[in-house]
């Protein structure tokens, strides 16, 4: 998270040489003027936008204006370096998040998911206090959560309260997947769709990503199983897709830990129930048996058998952000495993 950012009239701003001006015979110049531009530009690659987002400086001002044109106070806003679109907190109970057009399914995704989860869930998420366009980007102005950023909490908990953590997220994978689907069924991928473009692309992006050639020997009959593991015309249900640190808040009552709020709604899908299990699993329990038993009971598992342990290393492989090299915290795992078998018996012990 960056430190605050200078509001607009603390800007510098353009001077005269006073003395040079005031000199007999001198011929005055008029100084240049760089004029900040207040229209937010037309990107159409990921790249251009990645450069202008983290130039803050470019984009704060025309943040700050649009908070100004909703009444809100702009007098310590604070610029969130982290993420994916353009996010300014607007002192202690405000965010203001603004999506590129090309990141527009963002919006949809968020603006939707917020509507239809409010007032639906035990657990805090934002609420929707005003929304808009600005040069063709939707923004959306919602509350920010109390709490601590669970990535800062996380890997300092003792572990009976990482055991209890991941329990109330399974829980909460479920509660929310209890929700009416209502206008998220019309979200964008099709369920069956985005399964079949995933394990197209599956073997080619593995390989792209690295993951070793014991493991890519494997693709070909895990894929074979996905098709028939993994139901593709099942009832959907809301899938926030990426139960991680660093989208959810912590807080200690007494020393014990909980969930105390779940923000960031803008890749949700509409789909099979198990792939919200993926994002704990990779990133939290770390193959501890204690932990995956706490998510797994939490989430309405019971009975951890073969089939589980296979679809889940299926949905693991074919996430949209599948990164195994990148993301399965388990100290050593790629030589403690031979194949994508006992990989699955390591992410999924028991």
């Amino acid at each position: 998270m960056a430190g605050l950012v200078p509001a607009i009239h603390d800007l510098p701003r353009s001077t005269k040489n006073v003395d040079a001006r005031d000199k007999p015979g001198h011929d005055e110049r008029k100084p240049t003027v760089r004029v900040m531009s207040m229209t937010l530009p037309h990107l159409t690659d990921a790249e251009s936008f990645r450069a202008f987002r983290s130039a803050s400086s470019q984009w704060l001002p025309i943040a700050l204006d649009i908070a100004r044109g909703h009444g809100l106070d702009v007098g310590a806003p604070l610029v969130f370096a982290t993420g994916t679109n353009l996010v300014v907190g607007l002192g202690d109970n405000l965010i203001l998040k603004i999506f590129p057009l090309l990141l527009r399914a963002q919006f949809v995704s968020e603006r939707a998911s917020l509507s239809q989860l409010a007032g639906r869930l035990h657990l805090p998420i934002p609420e929707i206090v005003a929304e808009g366009e600005r040069d063709g980007w939707p923004y959306l102005i919602i509350t920010r959560l109390a709490g601590t950023l669970g990535s800062e909490v996380w890997p300092h908990l003792p572990e009976d309260q990482k055991e209890r953590v991941l329990r109330q997220i399974g829980e909460t994978i479920a509660m929310v997947q209890r929700v009416p689907l209502g206008p998220l069924s019309a979200i964008e991928p099709r369920w069956d769709e985005f399964m079949r473009r995933q394990m197209q692309g599956c073997r080619a992006r593995h390989t792209r990503l690295g993951l070793a050639p014991k493991f890519l020997a494997g693709l070909d009959d895990l894929l074979r199983d996905a098709a028939q593991l993994i139901p593709m015309d099942a009832p959907p249900v809301i899938l926030i897709g990426e139960y991680i640190p660093e989208n959810f808040l912590l807080a200690s009552d007494d020393g014990q830990w909980s969930l105390k709020g779940l923000f960031d709604f803008g890749d949700v899908l509409a789909g099979w129930r198990d792939y919200d299990l993926l994002g704990p699993s990779a990133f939290m329990a770390a193959g501890r048996p204690g932990r995956v038993k706490s998510l797994l009971e939490g989430f309405g598992y019971t009975k951890l058998d073969f089939a589980l342990k296979r679809r889940l290393m299926a949905l693991m492989l074919l996430h949209r952000a599948s990164d195994l090299n990148g993301h399965i915290c388990i100290e050593g795992w790629q030589e403690r495993a031979a194949d994508l078998v006992e990989l699955q018996d390591l992410i999924w012990p028991g």
